[in-house]
C-alpha cells in the first residue's frame, strides 16, 4: 500500500497544477486529469490529436460521487452497475459541475464507477472525477499493455504512474448510454 500511497501523492501534486497523468485503470492504461479543469482536458485532446467533439469519459469512486456530477441518475444505472461482471461505463444525460469541454454536444458524459484499488483511492483523495481516455493517439490501436504505449504519449504527459506495468488488459470497458427518457443503448459490449 505504501507504494500506492506514494504514487497517489505524486499524481495529486501534478494534477493540482493542471498536469496530466498516465495511469493504470481497471481496464487499459489511461491518460487522465482533474475532470473540472478545462485547460488540463485541452492538453489531453492535443496530446491525443483528438477532436473535441469526441467526448472523453471520467471515473468516480462510488455512487455518492456519481450523484454529485449527474443531474439525475436513472434508477436502472444502479442495477446495471450492481450486476455488471466487467468494468462498465454509462453515458448519462445532463452532467453537472464538470469542465464544459468534457461534455459531449448532446449534453451527456460517460462515467465509470471504478473498482480498481489505485484508481478508486486516487479519485477519493482528489475529491473530483478523474478523466480517463485510452493512452493512444486518436485513431491508433488502444495499447493492451504499458509496453505498447508510444513514446509520444509517454513524453506528452506530466507524470507516469509506476505501478502495474506488466499487467495486460486487452479490453476497454463496456459502454451503455442511458437516456433520461428511459432509452438504453449498448455502445460497446
Amino acid at each position: 500500500m505504501e507504494k500506492i500511497d506514494q504514487e497517489i501523492r505524486n499524481c495529486l501534486e501534478v494534477m493540482k497544477k493542471g498536469g496530466i497523468i498516465l495511469y493504470p485503470t481497471d481496464t487499459v492504461w489511461g491518460i487522465g486529469c482533474d475532470a473540472t479543469n478545462a485547460d488540463a482536458i485541452d492538453k489531453i485532446y492535443q496530446l491525443k490529436k483528438r477532436e473535441e467533439s469526441k467526448a472523453l469519459i471520467c471515473l468516480v469512486s462510488n455512487f455518492k460521487m456519481l450523484e454529485q456530477y449527474v443531474e439525475e441518475v436513472p434508477e436502472m444505472a444502479y442495477d446495471i452497475l450492481k450486476y455488471a461482471k466487467k468494468p462498465t461505463t454509462i453515458i448519462y444525460d445532463k452532467p453537472i459541475r464538470i469542465a464544459e469541454n468534457l461534455v459531449s454536444e448532446d449534453d451527456s458524459l460517460g462515467i465509470r464507477v471504478v473498482r480498481d484499488t489505485f484508481c478508486s483511492e486516487l479519485v477519493k483523495k482528489m475529491r473530483r472525477p478523474l478523466v480517463s481516455t485510452s493512452a493512444n493517439i486518436s485513431g491508433q490501436p488502444t495499447p493492451q499493455s504499458f509496453d505498447q504505449i508510444t513514446p509520444e504519449i509517454l513524453k506528452g504527459v506530466d507524470y507516469v504512474v509506476n505501478l502495474q506495468r506488466s499487467k495486460k488488459s486487452p479490453k476497454p470497458s463496456a459502454i451503455i448510454k442511458l437516456s433520461n427518457d428511459g432509452k438504453v443503448k449498448v455502445i460497446r459490449k
